[in-house]
């Protein structure tokens, strides 16, 4: 079943190529049978990395190793590039910014390529106020918190939204009111108590797993990562990370891995401190970023198990300083959130070889 599950999806990723690409078929043709020679040595590890600043730390890493004869597949805009990581077979691929992004290439590493578990990483906004720059979470559960449905002004809490009673929207997970967040500058007329963008309600993602019924939606909001990654992760909350960038610029405390709560994403960068606040104290998350939920939502469909790193480069608004801390520390949280990934992997790989 699992060859013929390969096959097939090999095969819409041919289709996506005529339709989408329009690559030339000779050079499609050779790309195909060099990736179906790559599965036939699986399975691997699929690496989904957001940007070139946080790929480049571990191309350059010695722990890398590149596949001599094959180093990397094109396809689709995207390059797989292939090694092994701590004796660990990976594919590496580079996602580009946001959602979309992230959630197209995750797709096409998964039905093009024989993966038995996905591992993304990155840095990310800080919103839990006992963490600092510098440290490296793994949530437990991830969720996309920027689709929502924008209530009408003079509606509240106990109106329906439009379309709930279908099963399309719902009041379950909760609101962001925007009038809570209105500034009183002494001004007699102003009324803070409302604002005319009302409130947002956070929605949950439509789902269709691989093993369900063709067009049956379902609902996810929080994804949980793979319980057996997530616990062997607890072996590297002793890590040493790095603590300066240069002999003049170092964190004022050692940064440390931490396994937390949740994670959220959304395609939206998030430099204010109001919404810093809220996020945290609404749902309890800690990294927030612009990618992970939407590799967790394609992973949790596509049944194949995951988990994500995220090194917090900034504060997401609640700093004192007066810009982004991220310009700043940016490298750093790249290179700490690499030095987890290898430890993890040589972890994941040692556990199996004992198996």
């Amino acid at each position: 079943m699992a060859s013929l599950r390969y096959i097939f999806m090999l095969s819409l990723g041919f289709l996506f190529v005529l339709y989408s690409v329009q690559s030339d078929a000779a050079v499609l043709g050779k790309t195909l049978k060099r990736i179906a020679k790559l599965n036939r040595n699986g399975p691997y590890m699929g690496l989904v990395i957001p940007n070139s600043f946080e790929m480049n730390p571990l191309l350059q890493s010695p722990s890398f190793q590149p596949n001599e004869s094959l180093p990397y597949v094109d396809f689709a805009g995207r390059r797989f590039r292939l090694g092994t990581i701590e004796g660990e077979k990976v594919i590496l691929v580079m996602t580009g910014l946001a959602m979309l992004n992230a959630g197209v290439t995750t797709q096409l590493l998964l039905a093009l390529f024989k993966v038995k578990g996905v591992v993304h990483y990155g840095i990310a906004g800080n919103a839990n106020p006992d963490l600092n720059i510098g440290d490296v979470t793994i949530p437990q559960f991830w969720a996309h918190t920027g689709l929502w449905n924008w209530q009408r002004y003079g509606d509240g809490p106990e109106d329906e939204l439009p379309l709930e009673s279908n099963g399309d929207y719902t009041r379950k997970i909760g609101y962001l009111h925007f009038a809570d967040y209105s500034i009183d500058d002494g001004n007699k007329t102003l009324n803070t108590s409302e604002n005319l963008l009302n409130n947002v309600w956070y929605q949950p993602e439509e789902v269709f797993p691989i093993n369900g019924i063709p067009e049956t939606r379902g609902h996810a909001f929080w994804v949980p990562v793979n319980s057996h990654y997530f616990a062997l992760s607890n072996r590297l909350e002793n890590l040493k990370l790095k603590n300066c960038i240069n002999s003049t610029t170092c964190l004022s405390s050692p940064p440390v891995v931490k396994r937390v709560a949740r994670g959220s994403s959304s395609s939206i960068f998030v430099d204010n401190a109001a919404y810093r606040s809220f996020i945290y104290n609404k749902f309890n998350i800690s990294p927030i970023d612009m990618e992970s939920a939407a590799v967790a939502l394609v992973c949790h469909q596509q049944k194949t198990p995951f988990i994500v790193f995220r090194a917090l480069s900034d504060l997401a608004g609640g700093g004192e300083a007066q810009s982004n801390e991220a310009s700043i520390f940016a490298s750093l949280a790249a290179n700490n959130s690499v030095t987890v990934v290898v430890q993890f992997l040589k972890h994941l790989h040692s556990v199996r070889g004992a198996n």
